[in-house]
Formats: structure tokens, sequence, C-alpha cells
């Protein structure tokens, strides 16, 4: 047997050991990139390698691979890794470049607890590697505009999503004078160059909606509990919008044309989730997607210069269309 092989079976007993309810040949093929054909062959020389293995069906009469997990030996057999623990030392700065501190928070004691359980000279050996490893990856959190985090004000409403709590808050919207109190059930909080709390009012229409975290003066749990709507993604409701704002009239088919000079720069770019892309005979490429939030776009828009054009809506055309600059000397 090959080293990678060893290697590639010893991920497998990871996952079998980590998951209740066992693996599939499916999660096999995702985590390698195999073919069916040979996720069997790698499970039949797992069944070999690990003769305590234990192999059931589920109620699609698919197989499944679950390895005990009650010896604490086999963490300790494995180690952590270098790459590992430098892959959560990075998780660890984006969640606090993003403001999520609870995240943040969450990673950091993941990453103590199993170096705990390590051997002292394997987790200082380990510690000492990953550092290096991040050094020589050039990791440093993002500079650039971004809003500062109330981290009270963040752990109040993260408090409130585990329960969940209704919250009160004291709320300047842009068009108030002064703050306004709303009683509200939270359901997420989406974060980027700003943050939003996603929430929905206990009175008026009761339409979810967002509500930015820098405009929130005050906020409270009020003690009383709900039920989360089990309809309700957040995932699903974020795509909605291009970034942040969300409007229900501007929301509809966007399609962007850009030029073959930069067609190569947008097929690395993911515009939004749900966006299509094609070429086109001329070398020029065609993004699709669904949103709303036509500033937004535009912010973006400006930095292709005059190497996008939009093509829908017309709206969005009208908007960008005075500030396509042709002497942007590169692409974003």
């Amino acid at each position: 047997m090959t080293f990678s092989k060893a290697a590639n079976l010893l991920r497998v007993a990871d996952m079998a050991t980590s998951r209740y309810d066992g693996i599939r040949l499916q999660d096999v093929t995702d985590e390698f990139g195999c073919d069916h054909r040979t996720a069997q062959r790698m499970m039949r020389a797992f069944e070999a390698v690990f003769p305590q293995v234990s192999v059931t069906e589920d109620d699609q009469r698919r197989r499944r691979w679950h390895l005990p997990r009650s010896d604490p030996r086999w963490l300790q057999a494995q180690g952590l890794r270098d790459s590992e623990l430098a892959a959560l030392d990075t998780a660890e700065k984006r969640a606090l470049r993003d403001g999520a501190l609870e995240d943040a928070k969450n990673i950091r004691a993941l990453r103590d607890r199993l170096l705990a359980a390590m051997p002292a000279s394997h987790a200082r050996r380990t510690e000492a590697d990953a550092e290096a490893l991040l050094e020589a990856q050039g990791f440093a959190s993002r500079p650039g505009p971004r809003s500062v985090t109330n981290m009270e004000l963040l752990g109040t409403v993260t408090e409130a999503l585990r329960a969940p709590w209704e919250l009160k808050l004291s709320y300047r919207g842009a068009d108030d004078t002064r703050p306004r109190v709303r009683v509200v059930h939270p359901y997420g909080v989406l974060l980027g160059v700003r943050q939003y709390l996603v929430a929905k009012p206990v009175d008026g229409n009761k339409v979810m909606r967002r509500f930015r975290l820098d405009r929130i003066e005050e906020v409270s749990i009020t003690g009383q509990s709900f039920a989360r709507d089990p309809d309700f993604h957040l995932d699903t409701f974020a795509a909605l919008s291009f970034g942040s704002y969300h409007s229900a009239e501007e929301y509809g088919e966007v399609v962007w044309r850009f030029a073959p000079e930069a067609a190569e720069t947008a097929r690395h770019f993911v515009f939004h989730p749900n966006q299509s892309v094609s070429d086109q005979p001329d070398g020029s490429v065609l993004v699709r997607f669904v949103a709303s939030g036509h500033l937004e776009m535009a912010w973006h828009l400006y930095q292709w210069g005059n190497q996008v054009e939009v093509v829908a809506p017309k709206e969005l055309r009208e908007l960008v269309e005075a500030y396509r600059r042709n002497d942007f000397p590169s692409l974003p």
C-alpha cells in the first residue's frame, strides 16, 4: 500500500468515527473526488485494515460504515497536524475580521481542547510548526473599510439567537430623527462590510427585515421565548440581495457582460451564490443572477471600469453608465 493510500484510509477512519450515523460511498467520492468504483475498492480496504468497523444499511439500502468512538487513544495516535492547527488559527482570524466574535471564541476553545488532548511535547511542536506555516502562508487580517463591532451588543444578540428570545431594540432608522423602540424575533446575523440583524418585528406587518447593528443604540432580552418559523432559511433570505440591502421593488434578474479582456478575471469571481456564467462567441462572459440592491451593485461595478456592461436591469444600467471609466490600470 502506498503512503497516499494509507493516508486516505486514515482520513476515512476519521470520517467514520466522527459521524454518528457513519459514512456512505457518496461521502467518500465527495471527499476524495473519485468515482464510485474507486470508492468501493477503498472501503473494502478500509474493512480489512479496520476489522472493528460496523457496516449497516439505511432505509434506502445504502451501506454505512461506522467506527466506535469510545477509545480516546485514536485521537492521540493520530495527533493534531500543523496544517490542521493553522487552519483553525486562520478560521479564528477570519471570524474576528468579519466581526463573528462568538465564532472566533468557539474556534479558539476547540483549538485549545484539541491541544490539551495531545501529549505536551506533541502540542508544543505542532504549535511551533503551525505558527511557522501561518507565517509562510502570509495570512493577515484583510485591511479595508468595515464597521466597528459593538461586542456587548453582539453578545446579547447571540444569546437571544441561541434560546431563542425576543429582543427589544432602540433603533434609529435611516429616516428617524430619534431612535424608536422595537420588539423583534431574531433569526440571524449577516456579516460583511456592515453587519445586520435579521429579525421579524412582533408588531406591524411582521415581515422579516434587516436591522443595521451600528444603528441599534440599545438592546435587551425580554425574557419571552418564541417559536422560529421552520420554513425560514437564512441563506435563502441573504441571497435575495447582492450585498446587505434588499428591496422588493428592485428584486429581479441581473445580467452583466464582461469584456473579453476581463472575462478570465470575472470567471474567478462569485458575484452571487445563485449565479450562472456563460461564455460568448466573442470571448466575453455573461453573468446572470436574481437579486436586489442596485446601489451596492453599482459600487462593485465601478471597480471594473468600462470592462463590464449592464445588460439588465435598465435602472441599474442607467445608474452606472456615466461612471464607466477606461483609465483603471488593473481589474479587481
